[in-house]
């Protein structure tokens, strides 16, 4: 099975590499179209910011290349923003595989609520849907991030920080995790071989 991590200017790529070589699979990261296009999954891994992400897939034109994608392809964090059609950071269009905007957290009490939201939290209102099968009760993920997708009928779990937000998306063959799985123990290795198992 052909793995392709798609390489932009994000960090964390490396602990996501890491993760999938802890559930025996060696993944190839990439930013070559050819080798994208022929895998049998991609993984669309990211930490940075939205502007400078999207400028670097439009030079390589993978932008364009994503959306043709017909194999299981999975987002995370800000790979999980740049899929959707909007995103507040820098008044950024989005890739527009989901029709959802992205929006900053605005803390209601300063005191109580921290942007960004780091730390675990629960997936709550899961779907039933091959990546969420066989994750065990009250899953908790871990998160670092500021922007947030808005609910809609393409999420498939939400989580609650200072209001409910999209925790994972699906659409066709794009799934997406605001979270971060491959820091998420045994929760995130297992969504993580869910995906691979699709």
């Amino acid at each position: 099975m052909k793995i392709a991590v798609i390489k932009y200017n994000s960090g964390n790529v490396q602990s996501v590499l890491y993760a999938l070589e802890r559930l025996g699979v060696d993944a190839e990261l990439t930013d070559d179209p050819e080798k994208i296009r022929f895998a049998d999954k991609v993984i669309f891994p990211g930490q940075g910011e939205a502007s400078t992400a999207m400028n670097y897939l439009k030079a390589r034109k993978l932008d364009q290349l994503i959306k043709e994608l017909k194999q299981p392809f999975l987002g995370v964090c800000l790979g999980l923003q740049l899929l959707c059609e909007h995103s507040e950071e820098n008044d950024t269009a989005c890739l527009g595989i989901f029709p959802v905007k992205v929006k900053r957290f605005i803390p209601e009490n300063s005191q109580e609520f921290k942007v960004p939201h780091v730390g675990w939290n629960e997936l709550e209102n899961l779907a039933k849907n091959p990546l969420l099968t066989d994750l065990p009760a009250n899953p908790f993920v871990y998160y670092v991030h500021s922007f947030y997708a808005e609910l809609s009928e393409y999420t498939i779990a939400t989580t609650h920080y200072i209001h409910d937000f999209t925790a994972i998306l699906h659409r066709d063959n794009f799934w997406a995790i605001q979270a971060h799985p491959e820091k998420s123990s045994t929760v995130g290795e297992k969504l993580l071989a869910n995906f691979l198992s699709i």
